[in-house]
């Protein structure tokens, strides 16, 4: 069995779930000990990313639902409210450069 875990800083590893649960091309939400949460995606490739599940231009935690892509060779997950798509590796809103969300590193163990 091997868990998908995400870094909430250098030295802290979180286990979020078994890797074998995420569906290719879906997102899920994890809820972090501060009480945030985390958009968890795995793409159709095998990648797995993580970032803020809150939606900046709405507050709302949706960006777990959103539809996962690519544009121009970049992952991305459009928000399912208002659209504006989010680089998964970066986190940067492509849509609005002023705009960005937390990236959390994810490895498996």
């Amino acid at each position: 069995m091997t868990t998908l875990e995400l870094s909430l800083s250098p030295d802290s590893w979180m286990a979020v779930c078994e890797e074998a649960r995420l569906t290719p091309g879906r997102g899920v939400a994890a809820l972090l000990p501060d009480g945030r949460q985390a958009a968890v995606f795995r793409d159709r490739s095998g990648r797995t990313y993580a970032i803020d599940n809150r939606d900046p231009f709405t507050g709302a935690q949706v960006l777990s639902r959103g539809l996962v892509g690519s544009a121009d060779g970049r992952p991305f997950v459009a928000s399912p409210l208002l659209k504006q798509r989010f680089d998964l590796e970066t986190g940067r809103c492509l849509d609005d450069d002023e705009v960005a969300v937390t990236v959390y590193p994810v490895r498996t163990k």
